[in-house]
C-alpha cells in the first residue's frame, strides 16, 4: 500500500498522524496531572474551611448562648458558595456536573470529565451542647481553574492545527515542485527512447534533480551526434549498395544480356536447320532453348533485384504498380488493395529507392512466409512525412523469432533516412509500418 501512494500522501499522512499522536498524548497527560494539581490549589481553602469548622466549634463550646453564636456565623457567612452552613436534617445535594461558562461559550463536559476534577462539597460537623447542629461545607469554585485549562487546552490545538496547516502546505507544494521537476525529467527521458534529441529537459526543482537534468540533456546532445553519425553512415552505406547494385546491374545487362540473346538466337536458327527426322537432335537444341530461356528470366529477375529498372522510366507510383501487378500474377488468389499516392513521383533518387525497396520486400515476404488470402499497400503522403504500409491477413511472425535478412535491411533503410519502423501484429493482422520525413 505504502508503494502505491504519491509523495504528496507519503509526507502527509506522517504529519497527520503525529498530529493526532500529539492531540492523544495531551488528552492523556491532561488525565493524569490535572486532577492531581486541582487537588493541590484547593487543598489550602479547604485546610482554612476545617479551621472555621473547628474555631466555631470551640466558640459554640464556651458561648453562653451556642445558638445565638451560630446565628450569628451563619448570617456572617451571606450568600457564600465557597464555604456555607448546613442545617442537620437536611439531604446532602448530589453534586451537579460542572458549568464553566467563558467567553468563548460553555466548556464541554467530556473536557471537565477528561480533568478529573475532585469530589466538592465536603463538610466538617458543628455541634452545639454535644448534638450535631449542622455541617460547614466547603463547596469550592473551580470554573476559574477549569477554564484556565480550557484555554491553554485549545491554545495548544490551534496552534498544532496552525502548524499542521503550514507544515502541509509547505510540504505540499515542496512536493509538487519535485513531482513536477521528476515529470520533466521522466518526459525527457522518454523522448530520449524515442529517439528525440533536440528537444531539452527543463532543469527545474531541487538541485540534484537540476543537476540530473543537466547531465540527461548533455547525454542527449551526445546521442543526437552518435545518432545523426550513425544515420549519415547508415546514409552512406545504403548510397553505396544501390550504387553497387546499379554498377552490378549494368554488368550484367551489358554482358550477359548480349551473350545470352545471342545463344538463343543460334540455338532458334540451329533448330530451323536441323531435319525433320532427327527427332534426338531437335530435343536437345529445345532443351538448349529451354535453359536459355529460363537463364534469361533468372538474370531478369536478379536486375530487377539489384535495381528496379522501371523507376527512372515510368516513374515511382507507376513502378510500384507494376511490382503489385508482378505479385498478383505469381499468386493469382491473392486479394491485393492498393492505395498509392501520385505525389510519390516528386520523391529524391535515395528516398524513392527506399520506398520501392520497402515495399517489395514486404510484398516478398508475405508471398514466401505468411499464407495470406488477402494484402494491403499503402503509401500516401500525410502533411511532411510518407507513411508506408503493407498488412496480411496470413500466420503472423513468431514474437521470438529474430529479424531475417529482410525485415533487417528494411529497417535499416528506414532509420538510414531518419524514418520509424513498426512490426506489429493487431486485429488477426500482420503491419509493417514505416514512416519517412519528405525532407530526405
Amino acid at each position: 500500500m505504502w508503494n502505491s501512494l504519491s509523495l504528496r500522501m507519503r509526507l502527509l499522512l506522517p504529519l497527520g498522524t503525529m498530529f493526532v499522536a500529539a492531540l492523544l498524548l495531551g488528552a492523556v497527560a491532561l488525565q493524569l496531572f490535572a486532577p492531581g494539581q486541582l487537588n493541590e490549589e484547593i487543598e489550602p481553602a479547604a485546610r482554612t474551611a476545617k479551621a472555621v469548622a473547628e474555631a466555631l466549634n470551640s466558640a459554640l463550646v464556651t458561648s453562653a448562648n451556642p445558638q445565638a453564636t451560630l446565628d450569628a456565623f451563619v448570617n456572617s457567612l451571606g450568600t457564600s458558595e465557597t464555604i456555607r452552613f448546613r442545617p442537620s436534617g437536611t439531604d446532602a445535594p448530589v453534586p451537579a456536573p460542572v458549568d464553566v461558562h467563558t467567553p468563548l461559550g460553555k466548556v464541554p463536559h467530556w473536557f471537565v470529565a477528561l480533568l478529573g476534577p475532585p469530589e466538592i462539597g465536603a463538610s466538617f460537623p458543628v455541634t452545639v451542647e454535644g448534638k450535631q447542629a449542622g455541617d460547614i461545607v466547603f463547596s469550592p469554585d473551580l470554573s476559574a481553574d477549569i477554564y484556565e485549562k480550557w484555554i491553554g487546552f485549545l491554545a495548544l490545538v490551534s496552534s498544532g492545527i496552525v502548524l499542521m496547516l503550514l507544515t502541509s502546505t509547505i510540504a505540499y507544494f515542496t512536493a509538487g515542485t519535485v513531482v513536477k521537476a521528476l515529470a520533466n525529467l521522466g518526459d525527457g527521458l522518454t523522448r530520449m527512447q524515442m529517439g528525440e534529441y533536440e528537444r531539452p529537459i527543463v532543469a527545474s526543482g531541487p538541485r540534484e534533480i537540476r543537476t540530473s537534468s543537466d547531465e540527461a540533456n548533455a547525454l542527449a546532445r551526445t546521442l543526437g551526434r552518435l545518432s545523426h553519425d550513425n544515420r549519415s553512415l547508415l546514409r552512406k552505406i545504403v548510397s553505396l549498395q544501390d550504387d553497387e547494385r546499379r554498377d552490378m546491374a549494368r554488368e550484367l545487362h551489358d554482358e550477359l544480356g548480349p551473350l545470352l540473346f545471342a545463344i538463343r538466337a543460334n540455338a532458334v536458327a540451329l533448330l530451323d536447320d536441323v531435319p525433320r527426322d532427327r527427332a534426338e537432335r531437335e530435343s536437345s537444341v529445345q532443351a538448349l532453348l529451354d535453359a536459355v530461356e529460363a537463364l534469361q528470366q533468372a538474370n531478369h529477375r536478379i536486375l530487377e533485384r539489384l535495381r528496379p529498372l522501371y523507376v527512372q522510366e515510368l516513374g515511382l507510383k507507376k513502378s510500384i504498380e507494376t511490382l503489385l501487378k508482378n505479385a498478383r500474377a505469381q499468386a493469382p488468389g491473392l486479394e491485393l488493395t492498393l492505395r498509392i499516392d501520385s505525389g510519390l513521383n516528386d520523391a529524391d533518387g535515395l528516398l524513392s529507392q527506399t520506398i520501392y525497396r520497402t515495399i517489395q520486400e514486404g510484398v516478398t515476404n508475405v508471398l514466401r512466409h505468411a499464407h495470406a488470402s488477402s494484402i494491403q499497400v499503402e503509401a500516401v503522403i500525410e502533411g511532411r512525412e510518407l507513411m508506408i504500409e503493407i498488412s496480411d491477413d496470413g500466420v503472423g511472425f513468431p514474437p521470438e523469432q529474430a529479424f531475417g535478412r529482410g525485415l533487417t535491411g528494411m529497417q535499416e533503410r528506414v532509420r538510414a533516412l531518419s524514418g520509424t519502423f513498426e512490426f506489429r501484429r493487431e486485429s488477426g493482422r500482420t503491419c509493417i509500418r514505416c514512416r519517412l520525413p519528405m525532407e530526405t
